[in-house]
């Protein structure tokens, strides 16, 4: 008998000593990461939660809010599935103003009305591919009889207004492809690209060889130089929306490995409708006006024509699909596409303000506390969006309950073995996901730095978190 209660005894302490050794663990790795130099001037936060019960296992500086970078795309994602249903799709329409006579002639204008898809024109998709598309728009418009259009191609861009830009948001980022503003018409991902060569020695001029695709209603400035071999890309674009200039600044350097950089398209409701145009130039079905777009007539003073006939209209792929994309690449413009299109479905002016107050509201009342959710932009890629790692932390744990669980788990990246959404800023450093133990225990884990200095801090998050494993 006394063998017996020995016998459990032994088992008790040594299953208790099994639940405290992943605390230890953490906490050691931890107080490494917090002494080390790059994170002397650092503010570091870490919440690690039981997977299964949601309780805290190991939590430090978890109550402060720091600048997510990309990891608040975890709770877009989330918010996005809940408001608008993992099956959600966007809808674009091509329509015709007018009259189209028994020659072939449309009198009147054609016009593409954009419901905010941010992924029409883009690669990623088969359905979405900008030759798909304009193939569809092609043969929609032969299959009514159009042979001339004596009017315009207009984009239409007047349901998300004509703040693209998120407030926040730093002028460096805004030309390049990452920075690219939204609209409700979007086109190819509202980007493009430079191809680049260095040149001969360092300081030289770089030079510009293309633009993919041709963009000769842009002027480009280039004031790149050459850095030496190994420097890589540390080429900005200065390009602010609704403009027709660009500048190239700072350096790109010898023996770089790829061959350009991507710019944000400064009017993709525009280039949409100029690329539309081109295609039927080239089929020989000539348009009298130039194309234009909602937010250029109404700056004319003009208003849109309404339309008389819808002749195709396009659909996204669901909101799975895009989630999968926008997490596991990271795609910024998806998420502030997706911010606006929840306050548009809530019944509210389609804007940033909006969807980040409706996201607030969301979580607020599934029990996260509202004042650790201080939400500017859909993406994270601005600065002044704060949210504690716990509130992110409980966001993820509440999403496990949700039938689009899964379409949200499969679209987090892998990262140092793990199931994590990585975000990373200037001087800040994240990531928030979920992990599996070789024992089966289920564990959410959301790391932040912000402020640190010096490079190569990701190895030593993970670190922290392979007190996990």
């Amino acid at each position: 008998m006394k063998s017996l209660k020995a016998t459990i005894l032994f088992l008790a302490l040594s299953l208790h000593c099994f639940a405290q050794l992943p605390i230890a663990k953490l906490e050691q790795a931890y107080q490494h990461l917090a002494s080390d130099e790059q994170a002397k001037y650092a503010i570091t936060s870490l919440c690690v939660l039981d997977a299964q019960t949601g309780k805290i296992v190991y939590a430090k500086n978890e109550n402060i809010g720091l600048a997510t970078a990309s990891t608040l795309k975890v709770i877009t994602s989330a918010t996005a599935f809940s408001i608008l249903g993992k099956d959600f799709k966007y809808q674009t329409t091509l329509a015709y103003s007018g009259k189209i006579t028994a020659d072939g002639t449309l009198q009147g204008d054609l016009i593409i009305i954009g419901s905010g898809d941010p992924t029409l024109g883009s690669w990623r998709y088969e359905q979405s591919k900008e030759n798909t598309i304009l193939t569809t728009w092609v043969n929609a418009i032969k299959g009514v009889g159009i042979k001339k259009i004596e009017g315009s191609i207009i984009g239409d861009d007047s349901l998300f207004g004509t703040q693209s830009m998120p407030e926040g948001w730093i002028w460096q980022d805004m030309g390049n492809y990452y920075g690219a503003g939204g609209s409700s018409l979007t086109w190819r991902e509202n980007q493009f690209d430079v191809k680049l060569k260095p040149g001969g020695n360092t300081g030289s001029n770089v030079s510009v060889n293309q633009l993919v695709p041709a963009m000769p209603y842009l002027k480009i400035v280039n004031e790149l130089k050459t850095g030496a071999s190994g420097s890589g890309d540390n080429a900005y674009a200065y390009l602010p929306p609704y403009t027709n200039l660009a500048y190239l600044r700072g350096t790109w350097g010898m023996s770089i490995g790829k061959s350009g950089i991507s710019l944000a398209l400064p009017d993709p409701a525009f280039d949409a409708a100029y690329r539309l145009q081109d295609t039927l130039n080239r089929l020989n079905i000539s348009i009298s006006k130039e194309a234009t777009t909602a937010r250029k007539l109404s700056l004319d003073g003009k208003t849109l024509p309404s339309t008389t006939q819808k002749l195709s209209t396009i659909s996204s792929p669901d909101l799975s699909e895009i989630v999968y994309w926008f997490n596991k690449k990271s795609v910024n413009l998806y998420g502030e596409q997706l911010l606006k299109t929840i306050a548009w479905k809530l019944g509210k002016t389609p804007s940033t303000k909006n969807g980040a107050a409706e996201e607030i509201k969301l979580w607020s009342a599934k029990g996260i506390d509202r004042n650790a959710l201080n939400i500017l932009d859909g993406s994270g890629l601005s600065p002044g969006t704060r949210v504690t790692t716990l509130a992110m932390a409980n966001i993820l744990f509440q999403a496990q309950k949700e039938d689009w669980y899964t379409p949200f788990y499969n679209s987090l990246p892998e990262n140092n073995g793990m199931k994590l959404k990585s975000g990373s800023i200037n001087d800040v450093s994240a990531y928030a996901g979920y992990y599996t133990a070789s024992n089966g225990q289920k564990y959410i884990a959301v790391i932040n730095i912000n402020n640190y200095n010096g490079s190569g801090i990701n190895k030593k998050l993970f670190k922290v978190l392979d007190a996990l494993k």
